[in-house]
């Protein structure tokens, strides 16, 4: 599901997240979003950086990371 918007920073910094994406994300009684400055772009992460981390190296390839992805060079550094 692809959603986009606008909001509007108030001179605070505050802005709000609309209600389908705060009850799609589980942020309907409020929660932790972590934000990631990509340079021309913010990345919201809802759960917070280490949750996302938490899963991703979760479901990390090990065995294909230490033999390179099929690259010998990368494996070898």
């Amino acid at each position: 599901m692809t959603q986009t918007g606008e909001a509007k920073v108030s001179d605070r910094g505050q802005m709000a997240l609309p209600a389908q994406t705060r009850h799609r994300w589980g942020l309907d009684q409020g929660g932790v979003i972590s934000w990631i400055d990509m340079g021309d772009s913010v990345l919201l992460v809802p759960g917070g950086l280490q949750q996302l981390r938490d899963e991703v190296l979760a479901h990390a390839d090990w065995e294909a990371a230490r033999s390179g992805f099929g690259d010998q060079e990368l494996a070898n550094q």
